[in-house]
């Protein structure tokens, strides 16, 4: 799951490097999912995906990245899948993007408490 949040964090972080001007703003939340389980997003403020090429940003390969691979959300997506959850991606209004994936919650709440404690102890720089 570490690795999932961190491919997530960064790309939101280098997606609003991009922007010119205002706030740029990340935001991670948690929260119950559907089913009993959990719901984790990343909320950026970042240019956004368009919207006929959201479900395609999942496909190895696939970059909008003059420097990417096109291989991180594949394998996030991979995780997530073998864990018995889903990933996906939305527009994040009024601007921005936000990936959101969903854990059954045996696994899901212990597995993310450890990761939130880990991320609330290494973020402490605004981007």
């Amino acid at each position: 799951m570490q690795q999932v949040a961190l491919n997530l964090i960064l790309n939101a972080i280098e997606a609003m490097r991009s922007t010119d001007g205002g706030a740029r703003e990340l935001l991670i939340s948690t929260g119950p999912g559907g089913t009993g389980g959990v719901v984790v997003a990343v909320h950026d403020s970042g240019p956004g995906i368009d919207p006929e090429f959201r479900e395609r940003v999942f496909d190895a390969f696939y970059t909008t990245k003059s420097s990417g691979v096109g291989m991180g959300l594949s394998i996030c997506r991979s995780i997530i899948d073998s864990h018995g959850g889903r990933l996906w991606a939305d527009a994040n209004k009024p601007l921005g993007a936000v990936f959101q994936f969903t854990l059954p919650s045996a696994e899901g709440s212990s597995e993310i408490s450890s990761l939130l404690t880990e991320l609330e102890s290494r973020t402490k720089t605004a981007y």
